[in-house]
């Protein structure tokens, strides 16, 4: 792919697809990208967009989103829900919208999907089962369609809401553990996502097919290698706070009793207790290398430097 071409972005608003905008946008492509008027004042600062005022329900605003485009890069997810219908209607059925408008395109674009780790094991959570549906509707246009999917690992970087602020607890000398923190998980800063974006965007023979992203690391990590590392850069003592697994279920089911009651879309639910506590999120980079080159850079230490400044 020219630098020149065009691209579709979805979510690009969020703390992923603010930092996929701005790769983009320095790699030299342009930008349109589809936004809701209620996140009109989140939009990056400094970076070249041609915004598209609409949502993923509204097929209109799709197709003025991927008109002309040469290629549609899907990072819009709902992460809060309290029913499955809540994630399928953005992560399933938006993406299914998506792919209606794009393959009504001609030519065809080419289609990414900024899928997640949690689709490898759809029967945790529903916002893990939805992912997994998402990334079905584009394994049905295989024949019709040239896509890839990413699967990264947990993300991080400044800006991230939900791994940022336990990173800052560790540095502040307090480390809240759920169970025994003996878990294994991937991690990856979120410029090395955006970059391996950037090295598909280049490589138009990319192979269909789907892709996990994390940060190289062999292995990957668990919460007492996090602490440690934290531990390395401050030179401060951290105290181990364990959370029993059964209160934090607890509070999950009362969560979502209280969010059916009342109408709110949670982020914890016995579902995020089930993916939080699973044992294995460790994936593997070489597919992604071997279809693109691309490799990650920031490793844990240096990442978290970037990250809590």
């Amino acid at each position: 792919m020219q630098k020149s071409d065009t691209i579709a972005l979805t979510g690009a608003t969020g703390f992923i697809g603010t930092a996929l905008a701005r790769q983009l946008a320095a790699a030299g492509c342009k930008i349109q990208a589809l936004i809701r008027p209620a996140s009109t004042h989140k939009r990056p600062a400094g970076v070249a967009v041609r915004w598209i005022n609409g949502d993923l329900e509204d097929m209109e605003s799709l197709r003025r989103l991927v008109e002309g485009v040469d290629a549609v890069i899907h990072c819009a997810g709902a992460v809060r829900g309290a029913t499955r219908e809540q994630f399928n209607r953005v992560n399933s059925d938006g993406v299914a919208r998506l792919v209606q408008a794009t393959m009504a395109q001609h030519p065809v674009p080419r289609f990414l999907l900024i899928s997640s780790l949690a689709a490898r094991e759809p029967q945790l959570s529903h916002y893990a089962a939805s992912k997994r549906q998402g990334e079905k509707v584009l394994e049905e246009k295989s024949d019709q369609l040239s896509w890839s999917i990413f699967r990264p690992c947990a993300v991080y970087g400044p800006g991230d809401r939900e791994m940022l602020p336990v990173f800052r607890w560790i540095a502040k000398g307090i480390a809240p553990i759920l169970g025994d923190g003996n878990g294994r998980f991937s991690l990856l800063y979120v410029k090395d996502l955006a970059e391996a974006v950037v090295r598909w965007s280049d490589h138009n023979w990319c192979p269909s097919g789907t892709y996990g992203l994390h940060d190289g690391h062999p292995g990957g990590y668990s919460w007492h290698d996090v602490i440690d590392t934290v531990k390395q850069l401050g030179s401060k003592s951290v105290f181990c706070l364990k959370i029993p697994l059964v209160m934090v279920r607890l509070v999950a089911a009362f969560n979502l009793f209280a969010a059916r009651a009342f109408g709110y879309a949670p982020m914890l639910t016995p579902g995020k207790v089930r993916e939080l506590s699973h044992s294995d999120w460790v994936c593997d980079n070489a597919a992604l290398n071997k279809a693109t080159g691309w490799s990650p850079q920031i490793l844990l230490p240096q990442g978290l430097q970037l990250t809590l400044g």
